[in-house]
């Protein structure tokens, strides 16, 4: 098997209009398709992420929440490249978004930083 990229990345969460204006205002991601399944009472949002990768937003009744402990095992975060991580910084704040100090990635010498989505979901920035 040889896998060439990713696809998509799916997130479940509880308020589905924030999540929506978050991930569509906020970080700009682009519509894809929106439908709503009547049958699970839930609605499922593509969204595009630049050329190659895609997010599913899903909403469900009640999800149970997710651990928060960092170190826990599974899926630890969702991490975008930014060209401009101060300027990305600067209009998540803008929007009364949380986030983290930017640090150096002690083996790549690069910047990032931390803020989460509307249920908590750890978002890294990471420049390029």
């Amino acid at each position: 098997m040889k896998l060439s990229k990713v696809h998509h990345i799916a997130i479940i969460c509880s308020d589905y209009e924030k999540s929506k204006y978050f991930y569509v205002n906020i970080l700009g991601l682009t519509i894809i398709k929106e439908t709503y399944r009547v049958a699970r009472d839930s609605y499922k949002l593509d969204l595009m992420i630049g050329q190659d990768c895609q997010i599913e937003l899903f909403s469900f009744a009640s999800p149970p929440k997710r651990p928060s402990y960092p170190e826990a095992a599974g899926l630890r975060h969702l991490a975008f490249l930014v060209e401009d991580i101060e300027k990305a910084v600067e209009e998540l704040q803008e929007q009364e978004i949380t986030v983290e100090q930017i640090r150096i990635d002690e083996i790549t010498g690069r910047r990032f930083t931390f803020f989460p989505d509307p249920d908590g979901l750890p978002i890294e920035l990471y420049e390029e």
